[in-house]
């Protein structure tokens, strides 16, 4: 099985600070906001990869945008 897996930094937008720019995510939308999306069944569930490392499998994650530029448009 090949499955490709995406963390947050790579998913969300992180907004710049004093010392470092913006850097855009897959997805415009804060880490936070994600997570609320998670809780409210809205966005596909993360797993484990250890301890301190949790992902989302970028298949799920591409499917979840296409349906919402599909219900846009």
């Amino acid at each position: 099985m090949n499955q490709r897996v995406i963390r947050i930094s790579e998913l969300a937008t992180t907004p710049a600070t004093k010392t470092k720019p913006a850097r855009p995510g897959k997805l415009p939308v804060s880490a936070t906001t994600v997570w609320r999306w998670v809780r409210e069944g809205k966005f596909p569930k993360p797993f484990k990869l250890g301890e301190s490392v949790t992902v989302w499998d970028a298949a799920e994650v591409d499917a979840f945008i296409e349906r919402q530029a599909g219900a846009a448009r």
